[in-house]
């Protein structure tokens, strides 16, 4: 049957993957995670139905059973279950998150078991084949999944082009919600959009109407992100101003990966008094930000880069290696039996650290155990990485920032948050931020700041010229930082602040990202190292039309331009 995924920066040719995806998935995963998308389209049929219908009741004790069997909740609460089962399906199905074939497939079962107890309660099922198809087996799903591809969208290229836009919105949008939920934050008005978007993928809609849904995405993806920076930093506190270890200790570590703080969290208290050292990688590193964490002495620094190096880089930590979220790359034998995995991310004959029951914590003792018969990490590096600049911190510098603007000591802020990634093409982004004059200061969120992190780029009266907020999930902390200045120097438009965006994308939460930027309106974004290539030529063509945006060019053209505000 093949398969067609198209969701990341580096499929195969610019034109999608049909054998093998780039990030090393195969042909039968990529299969069911279609399935799951469209059991989950399914389960948002039937909710839509059920409204329209006006069934409020009946179901709950059903739905109930299904997913919180030991929970007393009330009926708001259970609904709000049906909005976090549609974030952790959508989420399995991001880039590199799970690899685990029979994950996926229970999956699959739990949701086509809400959406059929959902269409019991209908005198009518919804007229679309996901509402009414039923299977069981892994065999039965690959089965289905010759027809509920991308492809399947719709016939029209442009429209299914607008389709994929607000799909893989909703994926990313659906890790921003789902971290959230973690740490016990919920707003129903987001699981109420995915009901609405995900059931309009399903039904003919014109190229404005979809449009129309596709920047609705964007104020959704908004409100998701700040409804995370709320649960993060009420949580964990905001984060500080924090100078972080490159190097390694003495003692046996365990490395964290991905974007769970409750994880982390709950692994320093189980690991506190063991002799087992606690290191991040990747998108872990802002964690060390955040006050709640510096009491843990043993909570020593950062192991290596971005996500693309683990395959070397967890060889050499020696430690057992905790991947929370999603950016697994194919694990290399190396390092597979002290590896593991916990939460929506999976891979096949790796142990996953099962959920937390209600109100209890994960149990990462086997972690502990393994950590203490292996050897302290292999140094890679010996240095520091300044952080912590989330929008509490620089709103709190925000008197010596204006100065240094006023004076032309600042003379222009470059955002280049985002993802990094694998090819060459990406070295881009290290040469424009080598190459950037002294007057400009970088806002970076997200692991693009790998590619120049580490740099002496020096400061300006004692502002860092890159200013990093964190983790991908942390891009909302820029869009807060700017909104500001465009209100300290009393302007209509946030377009006529000195502020250029040359953005790096990779999977699905960048383009969630990207759509909140359009829809608080900021124009001019390059977006880079190639435009997503689910965007069509006519789809690009409006894209630019009304927001400006555009590829990125050459590393002296493109400073030149954003210098001189284009």
């Amino acid at each position: 049957m093949g398969m067609s995924c198209n969701q990341c920066q580096e499929s195969v040719h610019g034109t999608g993957c049909t054998v093998r995806g780039v990030c090393g998935k195969d042909e039968p995963t990529a299969q069911l995670q279609d399935v799951l998308v469209y059991a989950t389209e399914g389960v948002a049929l039937a909710a839509e139905g059920m409204a329209e219908s006006g069934h409020n009741h009946g179901f709950m004790q059903k739905i109930m059973s299904l997913l919180a069997p030991s929970s007393k909740k009330s009926e708001e609460s259970v609904s709000r279950n049906v909005g976090q089962l549609i974030s952790e399906s959508l989420f399995v199905t991001v880039t590199n998150t799970n690899f685990d074939e029979d994950a996926i497939v229970a999956q699959i079962r739990k949701t086509l078991a809400v959406r059929d107890e959902l269409n019991a309660s209908l005198d009518q099922c919804p007229d679309h084949d996901a509402a009414r198809w039923n299977g069981s087996s892994k065999e039965d799903f690959m089965l289905k999944a010759s027809t509920v591809s991308i492809k399947s969208l719709s016939e029209n290229e442009d429209l299914r082009s607008l389709k994929s836009l607000v799909l893989y919105g909703l994926k990313g949008l659906a890790a921003y919600t789902d971290h959230a939920a973690v740490l016990g934050y919920h707003d129903d008005t987001i699981y109420a959009f995915y009901i609405k978007a995900l059931a309009a993928l399903t039904k003919e809609l014109s190229a404005d109407e979809l449009t129309g849904l596709v920047l609705e995405t964007g104020g959704i993806a908004v409100k998701a992100m700040a409804l995370l920076d709320q649960a993060n930093t009420t949580t964990y506190g905001h984060p500080e101003i924090t100078s972080v270890s490159t190097g390694v200790g003495k003692n046996p570590g365990i490395l964290i990966s991905g974007h769970d703080l409750r994880d982390l969290e709950e692994l320093l208290k189980q690991t506190e008094g063991t002799g087992v050292d606690v290191y991040t990688h990747c998108e872990m590193l802002p964690a060390h930000y955040y006050p709640a964490f510096k009491k843990y002495s043993h909570f020593v620094g950062n192991y290596g880069g971005a996500w693309w190096s683990q395959d070397k880089e967890f060889d050499t930590f020696n430690g057992p290696i905790l991947m929370t979220t999603n950016c697994i790359v194919p694990v290399r034998e190396a390092y597979r039996n002290r590896m593991f995995t916990t939460g929506m991310a999976g891979y096949p004959g790796l142990k996953h650290i099962a959920a937390r029951v209600e109100g209890g914590t994960k149990d990462f003792s086997v972690l502990v155990e393994l950590a203490k018969s292996c050897q302290p990490p292999k140094e890679l590096e010996n240095g520091t990485i300044v952080g912590g600049f989330a929008h509490n911190q620089v709103l709190a510098l925000a008197d010596k920032v204006v100065d240094a603007v006023k004076s032309g000591a600042i003379k222009r802020f470059v955002v280049m948050a985002g993802c990094d990634g694998r090819h060459a093409s990406r070295q881009y982004y290290t040469d424009v931020a080598a190459a950037l004059p002294e007057g400009t200061i970088i806002l970076t969120a997200g692991c693009a700041k790998y590619r120049y992190n580490k740099l002496e780029l020096g400061d300006i009266g004692g502002i860092p010229r890159v200013l990093d907020a964190g983790q991908c999930n942390d891009s909302y902390s820029l869009a807060v930082i700017a909104l500001k200045l465009k209100e300290v120097f009393e302007l209509d438009d946030i377009n006529d602040l000195p502020i250029s965006f040359d953005i790096a994308w990779y999977e699905q939460k960048a383009v969630t990202v990207l759509l909140a930027l359009l829809f608080l309106g900021v124009k001019g974004i390059r977006l880079g190292p190639t435009l997503p290539e689910f965007l069509t030529p006519n789809v690009a063509a409006v894209l630019v039309e009304k927001f400006g945006i555009k590829p990125i060019g050459t590393v002296n053209a493109d400073i030149e331009a954003m210098m001189a505000g284009a």
